[in-house]
């Protein structure tokens, strides 16, 4: 009876199955929300909520399509990845039509046209063209791995690249750079409300924004093309535009055959390693000398942390345990932010003007942090040290600093070298991080030319190699410096 109550359940469920899985599943959507505006970002009113116009332009989709959409947080520059990987089943976060991307994905039609706008401080009249920045041997600010990244790379412009929107013209404000190109909508909601910025000539080099399927993915896409044709056809584009003030006579082409000016070359052709390891190398030498300089900064400030902690008076080995806990306990990533960006905002709002380079930051915040992990590094080793050693110089007349510096100090050196060198090839790494504040790395340049190239693999393996041809001589000379000290 048992066995008969089994089947019938099993059968039924059978049947079932497919009644159940007429319903399609939800389509999943990768975006990034971090500082995002006007495309996604988040609610002030509701962090928890994603508003901007490609919020809304999703909504009407959804209707359109009649399928569910969700939301999928990814990181901007790794969009074309998580799509290959399968991790959402389309992008669309400002993404531009460019040959790269329309030789590796499948582009709908364009959803929006945008142009690329120059902006500058209020007060300065330098310049009023890109060529004119140019000539003065200006700097300018952008996204990386976008039309006006590349732009001011063919131009031969300076150029800070950045992961957000909001830093470039935060840089701008403080004289970091010259000038920031961005696509309108972004200038519009940063550069415009700003008092203490500029719109320097007019739009330019017209470009488009569409959504990104993978090739296998044909029918998907076309559904969006037609979703999108009926959308303009009806005006919903236009009145999500308008709501969020990017509705411009541009759009108008949205319901027939879109128009843009091709401003860029195919990046993807002809990066051989000719051109990219030149490049490579100069972020190595970056990162050299981003990982020397930290390295030489923390052991200073490290000696000096563990000694107050051993010998000084309570309010220094207070002082120095608050240090060492306080630094251990934050991110270095945190404290390239608040050194780079909140520091200097803060002191302009006490009438003090401190604009200090981003690699400057980058070496006082590796410093500062690693400084708390080699002073227990030194502690320790110091602490290692028989304190009779320290009586028997007494014994002999030899002042305390005498005897540390030439009894304790040398041999604490054997001790610490080992965890020393750790961690000079963990900061060495690290340096990566650095990124954030606009400076181009081993790592940021290999992300730069992997991503306009397409040639991950290969950029990677290069980048890999010269990771490895830095770092492994560090073992080497560890291992050297130990066995001759063990002879002396």
């Amino acid at each position: 009876m048992i066995l008969r109550s089994i089947a019938v359940i099993l059968i039924a469920a059978a049947a079932l199955t497919p009644l159940c899985g007429a319903a399609e599943a939800p389509l999943r959507w990768g975006a990034d929300s971090e500082g995002g505006a006007p495309y996604i970002f988040k609610d002030p009113a509701d962090p928890r909520s994603n508003i901007g116009f490609e919020v809304d332009l999703i909504a009407a989709l959804e209707k359109e399509l009649n399928r569910k959409i969700e939301f999928v947080q990814y990181s901007y520059g790794e969009l074309t990845l998580g799509l290959e990987r399968g991790d959402f089943d389309f992008a669309m976060n400002g993404l531009e039509v460019t040959p790269d991307r329309e030789r590796q994905l499948r582009l709908s039609r364009p959803y929006y046209v945008y142009r690329l706008q120059l902006a500058a401080r209020a007060d300065d009249d330098r310049f009023s063209t890109l060529e004119q920045l140019k000539a003065i041997g200006g700097r300018a600010g952008t996204l990386d791995n976008t039309a006006a990244s590349r732009l001011l790379t063919q131009l031969g412009i300076a150029t800070n690249l950045y992961d957000g929107q909001a830093e470039p013209y935060q840089d701008l404000e403080l004289g970091r750079v010259d000038a920031v190109l961005m696509d309108l909508p972004i200038a519009e909601y940063y550069a415009r409300p700003n008092l203490k910025l500029k719109f320097v000539g007019e739009p330019f080099g017209a470009g488009a924004y569409a959504i990104a399927f993978r090739k296998d993915q044909e029918q998907l896409a076309r559904d969006f093309d037609a979703a999108i044709v009926r959308l303009a056809a009806s005006g919903d584009l236009e009145r999500i535009y308008r709501k969020w003030r990017i509705w411009n006579e541009d759009q108008e082409q949205l319901s027939g055959d879109v128009q843009t000016a091709n401003i860029l070359a195919d990046s993807s052709q002809g990066l051989t390693p000719d051109k990219y390891l030149p490049l490579l190398m100069d972020g190595a030498v970056m990162t050299v000398f981003i990982s020397c300089a930290s390295m030489a900064l923390a052991v200073a400030i490290g000696l000096m942390v563990a000694l107050s902690r051993l010998y000084g008076v309570w309010p220094l080995r207070a002082a120095a345990i608050g240090y060492v806990e306080f630094f251990r306990g934050i991110p270095v990533l945190l404290l390239l932010y608040m050194l780079y960006y909140g520091l200097p905002s803060l002191l302009a709002n006490w009438g003090v003007v401190w604009r200090p380079e981003n690699v400057f930051v980058g070496v006082l915040a590796f410093g500062l942090n690693y400084a708390a992990y080699e002073a227990e590094i030194y502690r320790a080793g110091i602490s290692s040290i028989p304190h009779g050693q320290w009586e028997a110089a007494a014994s002999l007349g030899m002042t305390r600093f005498t005897t540390f510096r030439r009894i304790i100090l040398p041999q604490t050196w054997r001790v610490v070298l080992p965890p020393m060198t750790n961690d000079f090839v963990a900061l060495f790494k690290d340096t990566s991080i650095v990124s954030v504040i606009a400076v181009v790395e081993l790592t940021k340049q290999y992300q730069i030319l992997a991503k306009s190239s397409l040639k991950y693999m290969e950029i990677g393996l290069a980048t890999a190699a010269l990771y490895l041809l830095l770092s492994v001589p560090l073992g080497y000379l560890s291992r050297w410096m130990e066995h001759r000290m063990a002879k002396g």
